[in-house]
């Protein structure tokens, strides 16, 4: 059985750097798709976060891997949502697929499909461990997807384009950097039922 859900909430804008940043998160909704059962509706999260940094912080190695057919044909089918508008495409990121890969894993493995991570941290702060801030201008954002057995980008792509947190994230002009990660699990546990399953994260952020 074809079951599929994209995630969102939406994080305020914090104006200035402190230390214990906050993020306000909107809880997800969930919409059902015509008269499928729970299992097969549809769950939208975009959350975007803007952080002002005065200060640099070190960067961590980046996490080297090579994009997979799959994940770059839904970046190719981001760039192309933004191009056909007058935007400029986004430039992948390693760190920002690092932090969307350990994110994908993380909810496939945990069981869990939030954008705060397992132990409860906002997603902003996972994002700066891989996307570090410069000085001055930092924000970050994310969409996240699950669909069973299998997704593709045109998927993927089409179900946050008819969500508008997504929608926002994926068209944002602030935009410079993208990362993707779609990982797949056999049997996925708690949240996913234990359903064959492709977790897909994006992650967009702009640093200067």
């Amino acid at each position: 059985m074809r079951a599929f859900a994209a995630a969102g909430a939406v994080s305020m804008l914090v104006l200035g750097w402190a230390p214990q940043a906050v993020g306000l998160s909107v809880k997800p909704t969930t919409f059902r798709v015509g008269h499928l059962p729970v299992l097969q509706s549809q769950r939208a999260h975009a959350s975007r976060l803007v952080v002002r940094h005065t200060s640099r912080t070190a960067r961590p190695a980046g996490v080297r891997r090579g994009l997979s057919a799959l994940e770059l044909d839904i970046v190719g089918k981001i760039n192309a949502q933004r191009t056909a508008r007058g935007l400029r495409p986004l430039r992948l990121s390693r760190g920002l697929t690092a932090a969307a890969s350990s994110h994908s894993r993380q909810m496939g493995q945990m069981g869990f499909f939030e954008h705060e991570s397992f132990n409860g941290a906002p997603f902003w702060k996972r994002i700066e461990r891989f996307y570090p801030a410069r000085r001055g201008y930092w924000s970050v954002g994310e969409n996240i997807f699950w669909e069973s057995p299998n997704t593709t980008g045109s998927s993927a792509v089409h179900e946050w384009m008819t969500s508008a947190p997504h929608r926002q994230n994926i068209l944002a002009r602030e935009w410079r950097e993208v990362g993707v990660a779609a990982v797949h699990f056999d049997a996925a546990p708690g949240a996913f039922g234990g359903r064959s399953v492709t977790i897909v994260t994006a992650d967009f952020g702009v640093r200067r």
